[in-house]
């Protein structure tokens, strides 16, 4: 079965994507009316079944017996998973993984994922500077010759953010605190001395004023959406003087509803930060990000420094964000996923089992046969 180069050949063809989630994502991501829009525009979303009880083989047997889908959609990490899709991908390699685990795996270490921001060069014509806050690693958080040596050798100023290195969606990955002084920084670590986690490396990330406001923004593929979200409080010299040896726990606050427009610590702000960045500059940022992390589906997020309008920090980058907070999701989803199947230099791609060369050998003594089935759908390569 060919796919017609007509628009109206192209919307009767159906694709079926198959997507894998934990079950808490699946359950916020795959609505009702995700599932109705897309039906409408010719995808099928699948739910891909995940044993764990069976071994990884097995598992990866399993997973291309559910295929062949033209794309899977995934949020599940660890060798075991990347191992199915890896067999999945030898036995249909022409299904398209969005998106593919080694790219992904950048986002979990949070050193590596803010990389791609000091590499990026955008156009001067913004007049717009961009880069990652100050940070140093503390690999050993336990030593105090290492919290020494990275916090008294001018890498960092206090405050600081501390972050567990490991950025995975889990629980303990989320658990950050703000640092005013060294102080504070040895009160926190004294305190996870008798967990699991005093021993993972500690990323302190330099704390920048930025008008108690973060921009969320929303990637899938080349659409960009922007948001604002309510962020930490300025911290003046006074506060932070007055703040000696506290340590302010924090998890996902940019979440909460935008705050109030005016300056409640009268800290003389240069510019309103409440003010949308310029879209333009938006969404060269996200296409750099993209090009850069070969991803398509993440948020990051960036701040704008209270006392340079022209200054940004990129502080954040997430895989496959909660897509379903952003109004018309369905639309914008179904529209990326029609674009990279339709596109005219996948037509002529079939999705059917890789063969060997012996049943290379025997498809030529066969000829080319018009048959239809399963065989014939199409995809990205």
């Amino acid at each position: 079965m060919k796919i017609d180069s007509s628009s109206d050949a192209a919307a009767a063809q159906r694709f079926r994507i198959g997507y894998a989630f934990a079950p808490k994502k699946e359950q916020s991501f795959i609505q009702p009316s995700l599932l109705d829009h897309a039906s409408q525009n010719g995808i099928d979303f699948v739910p891909i079944s995940i044993t764990d009880s069976s071994s990884e083989e097995e598992a990866a047997e399993a997973l291309i017996q559910q295929g062949p889908f033209h794309c899977i959609i995934h949020k599940l990490y660890g060798h075991r998973w990347n191992h199915q899709l890896k067999q999945y991908s030898s036995k249909y390699p022409q299904t398209l993984i969005l998106d593919p685990p080694d790219s992904i795996e950048r986002l979990h270490n949070r050193v590596s994922m803010l990389q791609v921001v000091s590499a990026l060069k955008l156009n001067s014509q913004f007049n717009i500077s961009v880069s990652v806050p100050k940070q140093v690693l503390l690999q050993n958080p336990q030593s105090p010759d290492s919290i020494h040596h990275n916090t008294n050798d001018g890498a960092v100023e206090f405050p600081v953010i501390a972050k567990p290195l490991l950025a995975n969606g889990s629980a303990k990955s989320h658990e950050m605190y703000l640092v005013f002084d060294p102080k504070g920084l040895q009160t926190l670590l004294l305190t996870n001395t008798t967990t699991s986690a005093s021993t993972q490396p500690i990323l302190l990330q330099q704390f920048v004023n930025h008008g108690e406001v973060v921009f969320k923004v929303y990637v899938i593929g080349e659409y960009v959406q922007c948001v604002k979200r309510s962020s930490l409080p300025d911290i003046s010299e006074r506060q932070l003087t007055a703040s000696e040896g506290q340590v302010l726990p924090f998890s996902q606050i940019s979440n909460s509803p935008q705050p109030q427009e005016e300056d409640e610590h009268g800290l003389g702000l240069a510019h309103d930060p409440h003010e949308m960045p310029p879209s333009d500059f938006v969404e060269e940022l996200a296409r750099g990000i993209r090009l850069g992390l070969k991803l398509n589906f993440f948020n990051f997020d960036v701040i704008r420094d209270s006392g340079n309008p022209h200054s940004y920090f990129v502080i954040d980058i997430n895989y496959f964000p909660g897509y379903a907070k952003l109004p018309s999701y369905e639309q914008v989803l179904t529209k990326f996923l029609l674009a990279l199947l339709t596109t005219p230099t996948q037509k002529d791609h079939q999705l059917e089992p890789a063969t060997t060369e012996e049943e290379e050998s025997d498809h030529d003594l066969l000829g080319d046969g018009e048959g239809g089935g399963d065989a014939s759908l199409r995809l990205l390569p």
